[in-house]
C-alpha cells in the first residue's frame, strides 16, 4: 500500500462495506479489529474489496441471505484471505511497478500538527486520570504524550516529509502504549473484554483461520483498552 490509499485503508474498506450492505451503520469494534488484522498482515486493499464482493455473492446465494443483511466483516474473512493469496500468486515474477515522479504528501503539515497536538492532550489527560489507579501506567502515558509532542518538531524541516519513517515512530509508541495498558489494566476489565469478544466471535470462529483469529483477538483487546482509558490511536491510519 502506498500514497493516499495507504493512510485511508480503513476508511476505504468501511465505506465499501457500507455500500455493499446498503446501510450506513457504525462499524462494530469486532469489524475494526478485523480490518486492523488485515492491515497488520499486509493484505492489499484491492484484495480486501475483491474478497468482500465474493463474500456478498456467496451470502446472497445462501439461505441466510434471504432477506437478512450481512452484518459483519467476519463473514468475509475467508474470501479476503483467498483473494490476497491469489494476488500474491499472480504478482509472482512480475517486476515492481515504477513509482514515476515524486509523490505528493498525503497530509498537510498543519493537519499533522493538529493531530499530534490533539493526541498529546488526550494522553496527558489520561495520565492525570490514571494517577490514583496505577503509577506505572500514568508515567507511561505521560512519556507517550512527550514523544507524540516531539513528533511535531519533525514537521519544521523544509525537506519533504518521510511519512513512512514517521509512521514507524508512531507504531513504536503505539506498541509501548499497548504493552503498558495490558500490564496495568485490572483483571476484571480484561475479563469483561474477553467475554465481549467471545460473544461476538462465536458465530464466526469456524470461518477464520487460527492466525487471523489470533490477530483479530489481539486488535480487539487493544481497541477496547484504548476506549476504556480514553486514549487515541497514534498511527497515521487514524487521522481521518
Amino acid at each position: 500500500m502506498d500514497g493516499w490509499n495507504y493512510f485511508n485503508y480503513f476508511t476505504e474498506i468501511e465505506e465499501y462495506f457500507w455500500k455493499k450492505r446498503g446501510a450506513h451503520l457504525l462499524v462494530s469494534p469486532l469489524d475494526w479489529a478485523i480490518m486492523e488484522a488485515w492491515q497488520k498482515a499486509g493484505v492489499p486493499l484491492e484484495a480486501v474489496l475483491k474478497g468482500i464482493d465474493r463474500a456478498f455473492e456467496s451470502y446472497g446465494r445462501s439461505r441466510r441471505g434471504a432477506g437478512k443483511p450481512l452484518k459483519s466483516l467476519a463473514y468475509c474473512s475467508d474470501a479476503v484471505l483467498e483473494a490476497a493469496e491469489e494476488q500474491v500468486e499472480a504478482a509472482a515474477g512480475k517486476a515492481p511497478a515504477s513509482q514515476g515522479g515524486p509523490q505528493k504528501e498525503a497530509f498537510s503539515r498543519e493537519e499533522l500538527r493538529k493531530y499530534f497536538e490533539r493526541n498529546a492532550v488526550q494522553l496527558r489527560q489520561a495520565a492525570e486520570n490514571s494517577q490514583g489507579m496505577a503509577r506505572g501506567l500514568a508515567a507511561a502515558l505521560a512519556e507517550a504524550a512527550k514523544s507524540v509532542a516531539a513528533c511535531a518538531t519533525l514537521l519544521e524541516t523544509p525537506a519533504a516529509l518521510d511519512l513512512e519513517d514517521l509512521e514507524r515512530r508512531l507504531t513504536i509508541l503505539d506498541e509501548k502504549l499497548q504493552a503498558a495498558l495490558t500490564s496495568h489494566a485490572p483483571e476484571d476489565l480484561l475479563l469483561k473484554i474477553r467475554r465481549e469478544l467471545d460473544g461476538q466471535l462465536a458465530a464466526y470462529r469456524r470461518k477464520m483461520k487460527a492466525e487471523q483469529l489470533a490477530l483479530v483477538e489481539k486488535q480487539y483487546l487493544q481497541k477496547r483498552l484504548l476506549e476504556e482509558f480514553g486514549l487515541p490511536r497514534l498511527s497515521l491510519f487514524y487521522m481521518s
